[in-house]
């Protein structure tokens, strides 16, 4: 007999609602939820491959510990005490220092994984933190620290009202989008069109996005910062600055004004190699339009200028009037954000106040960069990291320079321990490995993408089956952990969650905005519901956020609860220590003679860049069949006139140089990448051995990222450069 249950799919930022059909314990088949609040029946290649992941046969199931120097199947009770045995004694001799801690991509759709890493990081008292945002989008979080006070105020196009909507370095086509969680974003593009609104796609490549558009600019990679400041130079230069509503809001605009001076079309035209008249129009436009948003995704941010590029995306919202007002860019409001603070100043944002041990590269959000990671681990010295927790992460593929990090793991680390579903590139260092279940046995909620929404909701899905035997719940598992390695083992999970559960109502009782404010702690928690610990702690936060919602109410409408179209919430969302937008940060200031040098510094005659695959995300999809074929493959793209040139033919192999290795992949000719460009896709590399990956060994590509060896960072973020580094290409043989 079948049933069906709803599963918010946790495969990438869209979150879309998913119909599982369910044979005993299996999931069988998957559809897209025609209810869900929010996609309303959408899904993609991935959300349909959800049950083939779901019965992975290369899942773990049991947790491993090496012995011996192997690693063998271990009961859940060994694997914690081996734990508790080899991490505290570590940080004891040599300080919490001496551990560090990477959080990879897929740890963001889990609820255990926004729940725990941060009480693990707190119990600890490390400093080595390392996450996929630093190959990621952290330049967008530093720019909305600086510009707003705070990393996670992200304001988010408003696709369903917006006119006009420029778009640089990114495919949501490909990619759902990223930052701005929309279910069905191709859909809400293709209603932008048809509603006469005009999307223009700035790409080195003519993506499936970039097809859509009505003007595709095929820019230079890595310059996206300068057309952007090109657009500002314009918009004052034409008297074209609007601020309207905001101008109350907002300083530092004659500033601005001042520092993109020397930005004209005619300036940057030639290293952007964008036409000035391009530009100018770009510009106008902009300006012109009733309602428009300025959206940088991966290529505005994996650059060399990509906290300069992120920031002059938000400078032109400012500038054109279209931040915080519909159909611009907007601040989303979570269901399980705190509760709004009164508007005024805040503490701001602060970078640099820690730095690497061996670069000195400062910290950014609590972050040092993952770049970074191998010369902590095998450079020797006081403080050099002897022991690593990661939490679904694969360094070794996302980091650059790959090779060194893995000699780093196999030689250098006197333990390391993760939480990870699979024996991939990264864990099969590991001397412990503890893994979750199947995503279809695990309750579901967002708590970071809903802070990105382009529509304000809120949706919880329970595990849809329940818990195979022999496995541990996630959320337990990162509770058990906690403890065992802060010197706790063999307390109750639980006692994690009550913890955080007393110190969060501790002070929120304090607090006049919230909504606990005067109550009694004990009382509070006592009227928490929810089936586990990390339910309780979900619904403490729904509670003490802004719509007072509790898991109750979650649970009795299980496609969800519309919480209305963004809307403008300026001043409120602003922690500057002036309480106003400061659109023009000292360290940005800092920085922009840099981006002022570029404008006579000679372009590379070969650079490379990544792509987005709709069947993939990064490196933890490869191994579902269904996702690993098809358009999905790992070749380098490069245009006919740069084929001709090189003599490359299509299919054969073509050698890759970088500054850190050397790779060799099949070619693939095509004008869909401008000259001057070659473009291998992210996340692929599955020769090494001792891994448990069948379906990706067997289709291994090669991993691009070992093209680079780590020196080429974003100064602002610590973010790598991954895209717009010059490379050579030569025939093979």
């Amino acid at each position: 007999m079948s049933t069906t249950a709803p599963r918010i799919c946790p495969l990438c930022e869209a979150t879309c609602g998913l119909t599982l059909t369910i044979s005993g314990s299996r999931v069988t088949g998957v559809r897209g939820d025609r209810d869900d609040i929010f996609s309303r029946g959408f899904i993609c290649p991935k959300g349909a491959a959800f049950g083939e992941l779901d019965a992975d046969p290369d899942r773990l199931r049991t947790p491993l510990v090496r012995e011996h120097g192997t690693l063998r199947e271990a009961g859940w009770d060994e694997a914690f005490a081996l734990v508790a045995r080899r991490l505290p004694p570590l940080v004891a001799a040599h300080g919490p220092g001496a551990v560090g801690v990477v959080l990879g991509n897929p740890n963001v759709h889990t609820m255990a994984g926004a729940l725990y890493p941060p009480v693990l990081l707190g119990a600890l008292g490390t400093r080595n933190l390392f996450t996929a945002s630093t190959v990621d989008q952290m330049p967008k979080h530093v720019s909305s620290g600086l510009l707003f006070g705070d990393a996670f105020a992200i304001p988010v196009p408003d696709l369903d009202r917006t006119a006009h909507l420029l778009m640089l370095g990114a495919n949501p086509l490909d990619s759902n989008g990223s930052l701005c969680t929309a279910p069905d974003f191709p859909g809400r593009l293709k209603a932008l069109r048809k509603r006469g609104g005009t999307l223009t796609v700035v790409d080195p490549r003519r993506s499936r996005t970039a097809r859509l558009a009505d003007r595709h600019v095929a820019i230079r990679p890595g310059t996206d910062a300068l057309m952007l400041a090109a657009l500002a130079q314009v918009l004052f230069a034409e008297d074209l600055t609007d601020l309207g509503e905001l101008s109350p809001h907002v300083q530092g605009v004659d500033e601005v004004a001042a520092a993109v001076r020397d930005f004209t079309p005619e300036a940057v035209a030639g290293v952007c190699d964008v036409e000035p008249g391009t530009i100018r129009a770009m510009a106008r436009e902009l300006a012109a339009a009733p309602s428009a948003a300025v959206y940088a995704r991966v290529g505005g941010s994996t650059v060399a200028y990509g906290t300069l590029t992120n920031w002059l995306v938000d400078v032109l919202n400012v500038l054109t009037g279209n931040l915080d007002r519909p159909g611009g860019a907007l601040f989303p409001l979570s269901a399980t954000a705190p509760a709004p603070r009164p508007a005024g100043p805040g503490r701001g944002f602060a970078l640099g106040r820690w730095a690497s041990r061996v670069s000195g590269h400062p910290e950014a959000k609590g972050e040092l960069p993952l770049a970074a990671l191998a010369e902590e681990i095998d450079t020797p010295g006081e403080g050099r990291i002897r022991a690593l927790v990661t939490i679904a992460a694969n360094p070794v593929l996302s980091a650059p320079d790959g090779d060194r990090l893995d000699r780093a793991l196999a030689g250098d680390l006197d333990f390391m321990v993760a939480i990870d579903p699979y024996l991939n590139e990264t864990t099969r260092h590991a001397d412990v490995i503890l893994p979750p279940p199947p995503p279809a046995q695990s309750a579901h909620f967002d708590f970071a993408f809903n802070g990105f929404a382009v529509h304000n909701q809120v949706r919880h899905t329970p595990a849809a089956v329940p818990l195979e035997d022999g496995l541990m719940d996630e959320c337990e598992i990162h509770a058990r952990l906690i403890l065992a390695a802060t010197g706790m083992h063999g307390a109750a999970p639980g006692t994690v969650d009550d913890a955080v559960v007393r110190r969060t109502l501790a002070k929120a009782v304090t607090e006049p905005h919230s909504p606990a404010h005067g109550q009694d702690p004990a009382a509070f928690a006592a009227g928490l519901t929810g089936d586990t610990p990390a339910e309780r702690r979900l619904d403490l936060m729904l509670r003490l956020g802004p719509y007072g919602l509790t898991l109750d109410q979650l649970k009795a409408h299980p496609h969800g609860i519309d919480l209305g179209p963004l809307r403008a919430r300026l001043p409120q969302p602003l922690k500057t220590r002036s309480g106003r937008v400061e659109l023009l940060p000292e360290p940005i200031a800092a920085d922009l003679p840099r981006l002022r040098r570029a404008l006579t510094d000679p372009p590379p005659p070969l650079v490379l860049v990544g792509r987005r695959h709709l069947r993939s995300n990064n490196s933890w999809l490869h191994n579902v069949p269904a996702l690993n074929g098809g358009t999905n493959t790992c070749t380098l793209q490069v245009h006919p006139d740069d084929a001709a040139r090189l003599g490359l033919t299509d299919g054969s192999p073509a050698r890759v140089k970088g500054e850190g290795g050397e790779i060799e992949a099949p070619v693939e000719v095509t004008d869909a990448v401008r000259r001057g460009v070659v473009s291998l896709p992210h996340g692929w590399g599955h020769s090494r051995p001792g891994t448990r990956l069948a379906v990706a060994s067997a289709r291994p590509g090669v991993n691009v990222n070992q093209l680079l060896d780590g020196s080429r960072l974003d100064p602002l973020s610590g973010t790598a450069v991954l895209n717009g580094f010059p490379v050579e290409v030569s025939p093979v043989g």
